[in-house]
């Protein structure tokens, strides 16, 4: 009797599609049919950053039952960390360039290398925030707040965070090796770690439980620092103990200077991009500031939401990035580019339905973390305005981090600067301050930079210098 071949049917193959990408059965990206490479990376790239984004609406959520002065309190410290995340992040894209390459390449121990120098970089930076971060952080949040009674009241919370910024840089920088190796399944995990004992942590340490004392918005930094730090010690057991696709040896540890004069070079570029955003952001905030303590939290609680959304979009960017990165080491140009265009596609339809979203329920989401009408009223504006923006961010972060996976950093940089500091920082000045649109000329002056930022690089992009990086 012949054996009938029974067809899989489409629910078969996305589940089998799904397993195979959280388990991360497959790190070898330059062969075979894109859209199944960008399927297979994304969705745990999609997954880890959507873990990100929940750490941020997981504190909004419990510091909002504290008071607005707390909310205040996370949004100017979360804008000074930002300064934190920027430099993590450069570092983790020049960590996924050269891992990414030397993984196209077929030269394992190269990149190896490169991870362990990312490690020590992290804990030299650490140490150079830490020390200004635990003796001048009440003075660093009274300059942003303009308001005594936050600076007064938080200030703990942000002496924490900067001192313990070690677990903040390398969850980002070791997730990039991971992303590099084409291995997305590790740094999914080492999220959903972090963020489960986080959520569990949070109102716990914020409200207080048998012996454990309320501690308020110091809690829920504590929570955090614990959060992240146990997700780092995921990822250094599975870089040294278990790595599938690159293993450190702690002799590697050892400082080898070409290496690290090589990803600073890379990180330089990358890192500016964030801190040019970063240092724009803490603009707008401190223009809010003046406003009133209600329109800063409402705003701090629609940037949440706006995170919530755009960081699983880049875990899409960041599968381009290592699409690129691992498709040019093998010597495949034009298959790096494809896979980037097919990324931002695929992106810019998730964001429009997000966008969509927002726009209709802003009012309602804006509700869950407060009920202060003027925050309410500040958030959901935010909200609506923002998401307007959509389509093009999510083109936008594709192909700027397509371009940085390439190594070639220098270029989103100068778009960065371009439309943060000439065109969205300015502008937020002229509309809210001088023509009196108050907090409606912020938030539209972040819609028409970012939204002329997406349309800037899809035309870099396409001039396709970023081919002939060398890294």
């Amino acid at each position: 009797m012949p054996y009938i071949i029974q067809k899989e049917t489409l629910f078969q193959r996305i589940r089998r599609i799904f397993r195979q990408s959280v388990n991360g059965e497959e790190q070898d990206f330059t062969t075979g049919n894109i859209d199944r490479a960008i399927v297979l990376l994304a969705i745990p790239m999609i997954l880890e950053m959507a873990m990100e984004s929940l750490f941020a609406v997981v504190d909004a959520f419990f510091v909002a039952k504290i008071s607005v002065e707390a909310v205040a309190t996370v949004g100017l410290t979360e804008s000074v960390l930002t300064l934190v995340y920027s430099i993590a992040i450069g570092l983790s894209a020049a960590a996924t360039a050269m891992v990414a390459r030397r993984i196209g390449e077929g030269d394992r121990q190269a990149a190896a290398k490169a991870g362990a120098q990312v490690i020590l970089i992290a804990v030299a930076l650490s140490t150079l925030i830490a020390i200004p971060g635990y003796f001048f952080a009440e003075d660093i949040l009274r300059i942003m707040a303009h308001d005594t009674s936050v600076s007064e009241t938080g200030f703990r919370f942000t002496q924490l965070l900067l001192t313990a910024n070690l677990p903040i840089l390398l969850l980002w920088m070791l997730n990039g090796i991971f992303r590099g190796a084409g291995d997305a399944a590790t740094a999914m995990r080492a999220l959903w770690l972090a963020n489960i004992v986080n959520i569990v942590l949070c109102p716990l340490f914020i409200f207080g439980w048998g012996p454990v004392p309320a501690m308020g918005v110091l809690g829920s930094g504590i929570a955090t620092t614990i959060g992240r730090s146990t997700g780092v010690v995921y990822q250094l057991w599975h870089l040294f103990e278990v790595g599938r696709v690159i293993r450190l040896r702690w002799a590697m540890l050892r400082p080898k200077w070409d290496v690290i004069g090589t990803l600073l070079k890379i990180a330089s570029g990358s890192t500016g991009q964030y801190l040019i955003a970063s240092a724009s952001w803490i603009f707008m905030i401190s223009i809010l500031g003046q406003i009133s303590k209600e329109v800063t939290a409402g705003y701090t609680i629609a940037i949440r939401l706006v995170v919530f959304a755009i960081l699983p979009s880049w875990g899409m960017a960041n599968a381009a990035a290592t699409l690129v990165g691992q498709n040019l080491g093998a010597g495949q140009p034009d298959r790096a580019e494809q896979s980037a265009w097919r990324a931002g596609m695929f992106n810019m339809i998730f964001m429009a339905f997000v966008g969509l979203f927002y726009v209709i329920f802003a009012p309602t989401l804006i509700r869950i973390f407060t009920t202060d009408p003027e925050a309410v009223h500040a958030g959901s504006l935010a909200l609506r305005i923002m998401a307007g923006g959509y389509v093009f961010y999510g083109w936008g972060m594709v192909l700027s981090q397509a371009i940085n996976g390439a190594g070639d950093t220098r270029t989103p940089t100068i778009l960065n600067f371009i439309f943060f500091w000439l065109v969205e920082t300015p502008l937020a000045a002229l509309l809210a301050l001088y023509w009196g649109w108050g907090q409606t000329g912020v938030y539209w002056s972040i819609v028409i930079a970012e939204s002329g930022m997406a349309v800037a690089a899809m035309w870099m992009f396409k001039k396709g210098k970023w081919k002939t990086t060398k890294v």
